[in-house]
């Protein structure tokens, strides 16, 4: 059986003032992906709502795009059990969905005796958090496997599962699934303040008032905020932990194989140097404490810091182009864990503190969360969950046919064949797709999440009034 009702997408206007039954505040990768897991429920009537005007636009659009193993999570945490069943889905998923994932690999190598030492504690680690395909190898194997390593590196720890994923598709793929299958998706709509009434919550949001029976918490850097609006208190407290990271030119690919971990430290996994499902090669993050949850700036120390960096992992790479630089602000607590809570009492769900991991996470997190709401609230019936209708989505990625190198899709729509976007080789048929897709982009920015747009060497310098305009005039290939 499969979920066919489609949900409503809002931007503007006053919110429904039918009471829903479940409201997933914050439509990040997270967000969705709860959303998509309820609708999986038919008879529940659910919404998404988001602050802002795209999914996807917080945490989830910038990190480091890597589907984890979990091999180096705190053994015994939630947060290790939930990445390791959730690499396993979201693998499944993406096969599924054409979510473009490239299992390339990672070494994590160590790079003075310190580091060479830790190794064997990190093997061990991996093994009791489920992963035995880790070994160490030497300093010989490590050159071999990538002979445009910095000097010095003593030998590695080779972690074969690690995996690199496309995260804008994930969270989009999430959210069109979820508002094909009955979720409304409301947008713009930042919550300010909870309250109650005799159905449930009552949230006042920038867009006006909305009731559901039962509320869960997805929304990223501002959990802890809405956890104080709902209890009075709050479990945590979020403090936005900034990563910037530089992305070079395609033609630097060549240089890395796999991705370069470097031996973590209390702050996080520290600089690492990655392919991307895109072509490029990302170098980063840094990992900066910050008070402001809105300073997702770069700036001239953070990234001379990752250049100095880099040049030690991977000499050559420095020298090649600049494509763009970034930052991305993850949601760190003073917990070591995720704060997935469950307020039975309230009819609320808490998912806070979902750090880098949370992409490769998502869909277990999900299924943890539906399970929660399901022993909270047995009225909603979410016990017998159906199969959706599956989604196919856009290829983004380098490693599978673009639609301008398919001739078949050419011969059928010469739109696929008209490249708009030089740099990155896309159409406008993919282009004309993205704008009158299920949740289409609200912005240029949105656009190049969904097609790559402006994403190139040139940063939208010769293409982007054509996309502005084909993006202005978006009506005028039709509904959805």
């Amino acid at each position: 059986m499969t979920g066919t009702t489609k949900g409503a997408l809002s931007s503007k206007g006053p919110l429904p003032s039918r009471p829903y039954d479940v409201a997933v505040v914050g439509a990040g990768v997270v967000g969705t992906a709860i959303a998509r897991e309820l609708a999986r429920h038919p008879r529940l009537r659910i919404a998404l709502v988001e602050a802002s005007g795209d999914v996807g636009d917080g945490t989830s659009k910038a990190n480091t795009a890597i589907l984890h193993t979990g091999f180096d999570a705190v053994p015994g945490s939630l947060e290790s059990r939930l990445v390791r069943e959730g690499q396993r889905l979201l693998a499944a998923y993406a096969a599924e969905s054409g979510i473009p994932v490239e299992p390339v690999g990672a070494l994590l190598v160590a790079w003075d005796e310190d580091q060479h030492a830790a190794l064997p504690g990190l093997l061990e680690k991996a093994r009791r958090n489920g992963y035995g395909a880790a070994r160490i190898i030497g300093a010989d194997e490590t050159r071999a496997r990538e002979p445009h390593l910095g000097p010095g590196a003593l030998g590695a720890l080779d972690v074969p599962g690690e995996s690199i994923i496309c995260p804008w598709t994930t969270t989009l793929a999430y959210a069109t699934q979820a508002v094909r299958s009955g979720v409304d998706l409301h947008l713009n709509s930042r919550v300010v303040s909870v309250g109650s009434d005799e159905v449930g919550h009552v949230l006042s949001t920038s867009r006006g008032a909305l009731r559901a029976r039962f509320l869960v918490n997805a929304a990223g850097l501002h959990a802890d905020v809405l956890d104080r609006l709902v209890l009075g208190r709050g479990d945590f407290t979020v403090t936005p932990r900034r990563g910037q990271l530089i992305v070079f030119d395609e033609l630097a690919r060549d240089l890395v194989g796999h991705i370069l971990l470097p031996v973590p430290t209390a702050l996080g996994k520290g600089v690492l140097v990655a392919p991307t499902v895109y072509g490029n090669v990302l170098l980063g993050p840094t990992a900066e404490d910050l008070d402001d949850k809105a300073a997702t700036g770069t700036t001239a120390d953070g990234l001379d810091g990752l250049l100095t960096k880099g040049r030690r992992i991977l000499p050559a790479l420095v020298d090649e182009e600049v494509t763009a630089v970034y930052a991305g602000l993850r949601a760190a607590t003073e917990h070591d864990d995720y704060r997935i809570r469950c307020h039975e009492d309230r009819r609320y769900v808490t998912a806070g503190g979902i750090r880098s991991t949370g992409l490769t996470a998502s869909m277990a997190i999900a299924a943890h969360v539906t399970c929660l709401i399901a022993d909270a609230e047995p009225g909603l019936g979410l016990k017998e969950p159906v199969d959706l209708t599956p989604v196919h989505m856009p290829n983004l990625g380098e490693a599978f046919p673009r639609p301008y190198q398919r001739a078949d899709l050419i011969a059928t729509d010469p739109a696929y064949g008209t490249i708009v976007c030089h740099c990155e080789r896309v159409t406008r048929g993919e282009i004309r797709d993205a704008l009158i897709s299920t949740v289409p982009p609200a912005s240029l920015e949105g656009l190049r999440r969904r097609t790559r747009a402006r994403g190139g060497r040139c940063q939208g310098f010769y293409c982007g009034a054509a996309l502005r305009e084909l993006h202005e005039g978006r009506g005028e290939w039709g509904p959805a």
